[in-house]
C-alpha cells in the first residue's frame, strides 16, 4: 500500500515559566492508505501533541525544533495558514475527546454540518478549474516535446479537441446536475414534509407546497427527465391544485408519496457518460440524442470516442509522459551531483550566512528543475526539499545568533538571583532554563534533509524501467474528466441539508428530520460524538484523526462509537490515526500500533506483533494493566510516575518505572532494535549481550489463550 502520510523525526517542545517541555522528542512513522495507525500511551506521553501538529493547531507557545509532516505534495510544518486552512477539515479531519470543544451551543446541528460542505465547495470548483487547465498545458507542452515539431500541428488539434469536448460535456453536465440536484432537494423536502405531519409537528403547509411546485419546474433535463414530461407536467398540476389547503390532508400527503416516487425512479436512472457524449456532440452538433436511451447511448458514444479520438490521444499523451518523465530523471542525476557538492559543503565545517543560503538554493532549484510535474501522485519528498533544506539552514543560524544571547541572558538571572540569596533576601521566583540548540546537532540535520533526498533519487533512478507508462496516461486522462466534473459540480443548500441529514443517519442519528433542527444540548454525550464525526466527514476527508474519541464515554457507547468508526473507515477508504491510553480500545481496529512514552515511540508494529509478541517493558505494562474477561487474576498497574520532561532522561526515559532497567537504560537511550520486518522496539533487553527477560505471567497467560481460541488467524 502507498503512503498517505508521513512523519518524520517530529520533535515538539513546549516554552513555560518554569522551562521548556520536550514533548515530542524525534518520532517517525507513516500512515498507509485505507489503514488504522493507533498511537497508545499514557497522558503527557506526547501523542496529542503530534496530532495536533498535523493538523497544525499547535497552542501559541509550542516550538517545532525539527522534522517535518509530508501530506500531498506538501511539508504541513512549513506551509502558511492559507495553505493549511484548506487542508485541515477538508482533507484532514479530526474527533476531539469531548465533543463540545468542536460544537457551537447556540448554532443548530445542521447549520453546523452544511457549513463546511458550501463552503469548501466553492473553493474546490476553483481549485478544479486550475488544476485542469495547468495539466493539460503542461500535457500538450511534453506531447510536442516528444513528437516533434513537424508534428506540434497535430498535438496541437488533438489538445485543442480534448479540450473543447471536455468544455461542451461541461455544459450537458451543468444542465444535469442542476436538475438533478432540484429533484434530490424536493425529495428531501417532501420526506420532511411526511415526517413532521407524521409526528404532528407544526406545517406551514400552504408554504411549503406552493415552495414544491415552483421546485417542480426545475427539473427539466434532456436526458434526466426526457421519459417523464408528461407525468411531472400531470404532478405539478395536481400539486398546485392542493397548495391552497392549509391542512396536510391525506389527498395531500398521497399525491407527495406518489410525486416522491417518481422523483425518486428519475434520480435512480442510469447516469450520462458526459465526457464522450460532448466529444460526439462536438463532432455532430446536429445529431438528436436526445431519442436513445442513456446505457444505448453510453455504450454508442464510448465507442465513437474510442474510435475517432481517445485511442490517439492516448497513445501520444503516453508519449509525452514517457518523454516527461525521461527529461526528469536525466534532472535527477544531474541534481544528484549537485546534491554530493552541497553535501561536503554543509558536511566539511563552518560556513557563512549567505553563501550558505546561496549553496541550499542551488541545490534546491536542482531539485525543484528534476521533478515530473505530469505525476498525479506527488513526490513529497522532491516537492518538499526546498522548504526542509532552506528550514534547517535557517533553523541552525537562528541558533547560531540566539544561543550567546540565551547563555548570556540565563548568567545575568543566575548571578542576580544568587546576590540577592546573598544578601539574605527572599526569592520567589526561578531562573528560566537556558534553551540552547546543539549547532553540531543541527549542522548533521542540514546533511541529513540531502541524505534523504540523495537515497530517494537513487531508489527512483533504480525504479526507472519499471514505470507503466500506459496505466499512467490512462490516470491523468481521468484525472482531467474528473477535474472537469469537479468544476460543475455545485452544492446547494438543500443538496447540503440532504447530504447532512444522510451521514446522520449513517452514523447513528436516530429521526435525522427532527435533530437536524436541535442544538447540542438536546443531545447525550454519544449522540453529540456522533454529530462530531458526521461534521468530519462532511468534505469527504482522506485522513480521520481520532483523538481519544471515546474517554469521555460510558462502555457501551464506546464500543458503538468504535464500531462505527471502524465502518466508516471501511466504506469510505479512510486512512485513520487513532489516540488513546488504553490498548484494549484499539484490539480490533488498529491495522499497525505505536507505543508512545515520555515523547518517543518505543515500540511499533502491527496489531498482532504488539498483543502476541511485546518486546519493551512499557508495552508490557500497557498490557498487565489492561482488563479482559478470562484474567482472573489481580492486574499489574504501573509504578511511579512519567519524568518530568523540562529535564527529559539521559537514558531510556521508562528505566525508572522498569523492574527489568540495566544500568545501561539510565545512562544511553536504547536504538531501535529490529525484531522482523514490520516490528521494532527500542529498548536494551534486544541487545544480543542483554539478560533474557520473560514478559508478566499475566501477559504470557492472555496470550496463549488468544492462540488457543484461534486469535493467531
Amino acid at each position: 500500500m502507498s503512503k498517505i502520510l508521513e512523519v518524520n523525526h517530529l520533535k515538539v517542545s513546549f516554552r513555560t515559566s518554569g522551562g521548556t517541555v520536550k514533548a515530542v522528542r524525534d518520532i517517525s512513522f507513516d500512515l498507509e492508505r485505507g489503514k488504522t495507525l493507533a498511537i497508545v500511551g499514557e497522558s503527557g506521553s506526547g501523542k496529542s501533541v503530534t496530532s495536533k501538529a498535523i493538523l497544525g493547531i499547535l497552542a501559541g507557545n509550542s516550538i517545532v525544533e525539527g522534522g517535518e509532516i509530508l501530506y500531498d505534495g506538501k511539508d504541513l510544518l512549513k506551509i502558511s495558514e492559507e495553505e493549511m486552512c484548506k487542508i485541515r477539515g477538508d482533507r484532514i479531519s479530526m474527533i476531539f475527546q469531548d465533543p463540545l470543544s468542536s460544537l457551537n451551543p447556540i448554532v443548530k446541528i445542521g447549520k453546523q454540518i452544511t457549513e463546511a460542505m458550501l463552503l469548501k465547495n466553492k473553493t474546490n470548483r476553483r481549485t478544479a478549474k486550475k488544476d485542469f487547465n495547468s495539466a493539460l498545458a503542461l500535457l500538450k507542452e511534453n506531447m510536442i516535446a516528444a513528437a516533434g515539431e513537424d508534428k506540434k500541428a497535430d498535438v496541437e488539434a488533438l489538445v485543442d479537441t480534448f479540450d473543447k469536448f471536455n468544455i461542451e460535456a461541461i455544459k450537458w453536465e451543468n444542465s444535469y446536475n442542476n436538475a438533478h440536484s432540484t429533484a434530490q432537494s424536493l425529495i428531501s423536502d417532501i420526506e420532511d414534509f411526511l415526517f413532521l405531519a407524521d409526528k404532528k409537528q407544526k406545517l406551514d403547509v400552504k408554504a411549503r407546497l406552493r415552495e414544491m411546485t415552483k421546485n417542480l419546474a426545475g427539473v427539466k433535463d434532456v436526458f434526466l427527465t426526457k421519459n417523464y414530461d408528461a407525468a411531472l407536467s400531470e404532478m405539478a398540476g395536481q400539486l398546485k391544485q392542493v397548495s391552497s389547503s392549509a391542512e396536510a390532508s391525506a389527498e395531500t400527503l398521497a399525491l407527495l408519496g406518489k410525486l416522491k416516487t417518481l422523483l425518486d425512479e428519475i434520480i435512480a436512472q442510469t447516469q450520462p457518460d458526459f465526457s464522450c457524449i460532448g466529444f460526439y456532440k462536438l463532432k455532430n452538433p446536429e445529431a438528436d440524442i436526445a431519442s436513445m436511451e442513456i446505457a444505448a447511448l453510453n455504450e454508442m458514444t464510448r465507442a465513437y470516442l474510442s474510435e475517432n479520438f481517445m485511442n490517439s490521444f492516448l497513445s501520444m499523451a503516453e508519449q509525452g509522459i514517457a518523454y516527461s518523465a525521461a527529461a526528469s530523471l536525466e534532472k535527477k542525476k544531474a541534481a544528484l551531483g549537485v546534491l554530493a557538492d552541497t553535501r561536503k559543503y554543509f558536511a566539511g565545517g563552518s560556513f557563512e550566512h549567505a553563501e550558505a543560503q546561496k549553496t541550499a538554493k542551488s541545490a534546491a532549484e536542482a531539485v525543484d528543475a528534476s521533478i515530473d510535474r505530469l505525476e498525479i501522485q506527488k513526490d513529497s519528498t522532491a516537492y518538499t526539499f526546498r522548504t526542509s533544506l532552506l528550514g534547517a539552514v535557517e533553523k541552525y543560524f537562528a541558533a547560531k545568533e540566539k544561543n550567546p544571547k540565551e547563555e548570556a541572558r540565563y548568567e545575568r538571572q543566575s548571578k542576580k538571583r544568587d546576590a540577592l540569596i546573598a544578601r539574605g533576601k527572599t526569592v520567589d521566583w526561578k531562573v528560566v532554563p537556558k534553551l540552547v540548540y546543539d549547532l553540531d546537532e543541527l549542522q548533521s540535520e542540514i546533511v541529513a534533509v540531502i541524505d534523504k533526498m540523495t537515497e530517494h533519487y537513487n531508489a527512483v533512478i533504480a525504479d526507472a524501467d519499471k514505470v507503466d507508462f500506459a496505466a499512467r496516461s490512462t490516470a491523468l486522462v481521468d484525472y482531467l474528466k474528473a477535474k472537469a466534473s469537479q468544476i460543475v459540480y455545485t452544492i446547494t443548500p438543500q443538496m447540503a441539508k440532504e447530504k447532512a441529514i444522510k451521514l446522520m443517519e449513517e452514523v447513528g442519528i436516530p429521526e435525522p428530520r427532527i435533530r437536524y433542527y436541535q442544538y447540542p444540548f438536546e443531545f447525550s454525550g454519544g449522540m453529540r460524538q456522533r454529530i462530531v464525526i458526521a461534521i468530519a466527514l462532511a468534505a469527504d476527508p482522506d485522513v480521520l484523526i481520532c483523538d481519544e474519541p471515546t474517554t469521555a464515554l460510558d462502555v457501551t457507547i464506546q464500543a458503538q462509537i468504535l464500531e462505527l468508526i471502524n465502518r466508516l473507515k471501511e466504506e469510505r477508504q479512510l486512512s485513520v490515526i487513532f489516540i488513546t491510553h488504553d490498548l484494549g480500545v484499539v484490539a480490533n481496529m488498529a491495522d499497525d500500533i505505536a507505543v508512545m512514552y515520555a515523547g518517543k515511540i518505543v515500540e511499533y508494529g502491527t496489531a498482532d506483533d504488539i498483543f502476541y509478541d511485546p518486546r519493551h517493558p512499557y508495552t508490557w505494562a500497557l498490557l498487565a494493566s489492561m482488563p479482559d474477561l478470562d484474567t482472573k487474576e489481580k492486574l499489574d498497574a504501573i509504578p511511579g510516575t512519567p519524568p518530568n520532561m523540562i529535564y527529559p532522561p539521559v537514558g531510556d526515559a521508562f528505566a525508572d518505572r522498569n523492574k527489568y532497567a540495566m544500568q545501561i537504560d539510565f545512562e544511553m537511550q536504547p536504538p531501535q532494535f529490529a525484531v522482523s520486518e514490520s516490528h521494532w522496539a527500542a529498548t536494551w533487553l534486544l541487545h544480543p549481550d542483554a539478560p533474557k527477560a520473560e514478559p508478566p505471567k499475566i501477559i504470557i497467560d492472555r496470550i496463549e489463550r488468544m492462540k488457543k481460541a484461534g486469535g493467531e488467524n
